[in-house]
């Protein structure tokens, strides 16, 4: 366990390819694999940690995720010590309210991270998921002497569609594990370590990283600080191993939610040494009428299921009506199928309606998305 560190998370990352799945939401707040949120994911892992200090920092569209999160009691953060913190924006002559990155959103966040009582910052975003606890990277950046440790773990050069992707870090780094050098948004890039969107650091080093960065027009953190003081500052990485899902654009939000159903990819997210906590709702478990047929999916609490579905996430309180057939879908909160109705590579955003007798057929690489309440 670590007990000399806060963790701090941002959840305001800018997510235009995710489209109708942030308009309404921040990125953090984005539903992922039938009862979750991305950020139950950040917020776990510190807390498997032993971290019983956390500040989320929040932008726009966060109405949502204070709904989710509350006072922290699913993750243990609803405390009189410590705690969890929702640092929202405020305006002040020097303080517009919006962030144009992380640098703003620090630099937002800092009467918070001079008053937090401990010495190592362990930042992260939102849109990369992971299963892990932060001891060995804590042990390693204290052996190695480093000033900024970076996770990260290996995916192929070709693994992304680039015409459809952005914010893609790769870290070049010699037989110590320093980093050296960093390919951004490369469209062959040379590396295969690929940036998983954590660090830690001694708070005392971000405070005075934030103070240089003002007033250079400084946006990025890693980009416009990490990147440029490669040769001053001792920046390490570390190299995680474990299944590691990135909610970038439609298309890997698709494809990661179905990777959910092979057993190995649950294994791994959800182990039972590494819990991932979220908010908890008192539903009747989730009924099939007679007739109904079920295939390799994932089913929430409260469904009520008297349809086909087949290599589907549903979420709570779905239903999926007679007669109607649904397959490689994602069914958020809420979601009702009508009957005869037929969905094939389709996301429903929370409380959508799909009428009797209609058809919506996407396609793995380009899903079919229904924004929130809406009526097919």
């Amino acid at each position: 366990m670590i007990n000399n560190a806060f963790g701090l998370i941002w959840t305001g990352e800018e997510a235009p390819h995710l489209k109708e799945l942030t308009t309404e939401r921040s990125i953090g707040a984005v539903p992922f694999g039938g009862r979750y949120r991305a950020i139950d994911f950040p917020l776990s892992n510190l807390v498997n940690t032993g971290i019983t200090n956390v500040g989320v920092i929040t932008q726009r569209n966060y109405n949502s995720l204070m709904d989710h999160i509350g006072g922290g009691a699913p993750w243990d953060l609803h405390r009189q010590r410590d705690g969890l913190f929702v640092l929202t924006p405020f305006f002040t002559r020097e303080n517009s309210g919006f962030y144009r990155g992380t640098v703003d959103a620090l630099q937002g966040a800092i009467n918070y991270i001079q008053k937090v009582p401990y010495q190592y910052c362990i930042f992260m975003g939102c849109h990369t998921i992971y299963n892990t606890s932060y001891e060995r990277m804590m042990e390693q950046h204290l052996a190695s002497g480093a000033d900024i440790t970076c996770l990260y773990n290996i995916e192929p050069a070709d693994h992304f569609v680039y015409e459809d992707f952005s914010s893609d870090v790769r870290f070049l780094m010699n037989e110590r594990g320093r980093i050296i050098d960093m390919e951004i948004d490369s469209l062959r890039p040379k590396s295969s370590s690929c940036s998983m969107d954590c660090m830690i650091m001694e708070k005392s080093l971000l405070d005075y990283l934030l103070n240089e960065a003002q007033g250079r027009g400084y946006t990025d953190f890693l980009r416009d600080i990490v990147f440029k003081k490669l040769d001053s500052l001792k920046v390490y990485g570390f190299r995680y191993d474990e299944h590691v899902a990135r909610l970038n654009t439609l298309s890997t939000y698709f494809h990661e939610n179905m990777e959910l159903l092979k057993a190995e990819v649950r294994a791994d997210l959800f182990s039972q040494q590494n819990p991932i906590y979220t908010k908890v709702k008192n539903e009747a478990p989730s009924r099939y009428a007679g007739g109904a047929l079920v295939r390799n999916s994932m089913v929430a609490d409260g469904c009520l299921i008297e349809g086909e579905v087949e290599n589907c996430i549903l979420f709570r309180g779905v239903r999926v009506a007679r007669g109607a057939v649904v397959k490689s879908c994602i069914l958020m909160q809420g979601s009702t199928v009508a009957e005869n109705a037929q969905l094939e590579n389709v996301i429903l955003d929370k409380g959508v309606l799909v009428r009797r007798d209609r058809r919506l057929l996407g396609t793995e690489n380009f899903p079919v998305v229904i924004r929130k309440n809406a009526v097919v």
